[in-house]
């Protein structure tokens, strides 16, 4: 059914997933992440309480292992789940549960946990995980995109493919990169065509924004405008 990537990367403090499947608009209802706290997939039969839960319990300290057992006790539907998790300390524990769709299961290490249901086979987790390990050079998103891409390249969801995510958190109270393909023939390379976009414009935009160190962000006029116009827009704010 689906299969993702849970990482935090201590460097950066960021916290990320990525995450594909046969279904529709994964990215609204599996992958979450909290700025300082940690990242969570919810997925198989998604019980989408779970991420919030789970997040919650890791921010009062409480280990991922603990943290998926304690969100799934009163869950009658928690052997339908499949859920897994990252912390601030690297922590990681997944969830599998018995009625997940074969093939299913997960591997884990620090900072980085892969799981996955209804897959091709092992070397879908298996893929993706060893991609993301070899690549620790590389920008964290790179390593999340090539991951996946690898996990594809494996056999993926064995139902075929329709929509992807890729999910990532820094400092703030809210993502640095949101990206969602819904419904594509071909989300990982819709995904990837997204994540370009997003470098080449994120940098720009992130300096204007309002964060927790410039609560109000960029707001001289005359530099906005010169951002625009070395981009080749004639744009002018009302004076």
């Amino acid at each position: 059914m689906t299969w993702s990537i849970v990482a935090h990367e201590p460097a950066t403090g960021a916290f990320a997933v990525a995450i594909a499947t046969r279904a529709f608009a994964v990215g609204a209802s599996c992958p979450y992440v909290r700025s300082g706290v940690g990242a969570v997939s919810t997925q198989s039969i998604t019980n989408r309480y779970l991420g919030p839960a789970v997040l919650d319990l890791m921010a009062q300290g409480v280990e991922p292992a603990a943290a998926i057992e304690r969100a799934l006790a009163t869950d009658e539907g928690r052997h339908l789940r499949q859920v897994h998790a990252v912390d601030a300390r690297g922590r990681t524990a997944a969830w599998t549960g018995r009625h997940c769709v074969t093939w299913c299961g997960e591997r884990t290490a620090p900072f980085v946990s892969v799981a996955g249901n209804m897959l091709a086979g092992p070397g879908v987790v298996g893929a993706t995980f060893d991609t993301f390990a070899a690549g620790a050079a590389l920008d964290l998103t790179e390593r999340l995109m090539a991951a996946m891409e690898a996990g594809e390249a494996a056999g993926g969801d064995k139902r075929g493919r329709q929509s992807a995510a890729m999910l990532l958190t820094t400092t703030e109270d809210f993502p640095d990169l949101d990206l969602r393909v819904d419904d594509h023939a071909h989300p990982l390379p819709e995904l990837r065509r997204l994540l370009e976009l997003w470098r080449q414009q994120w940098p720009t935009r992130n300096a204007w924004s309002p964060s927790k160190v410039n609560p109000s962000g960029q707001t001289n006029l005359d530099v906005i405008e010169a951002a625009w116009q070395a981009q080749g827009l004639d744009l002018h704010f009302r004076r």
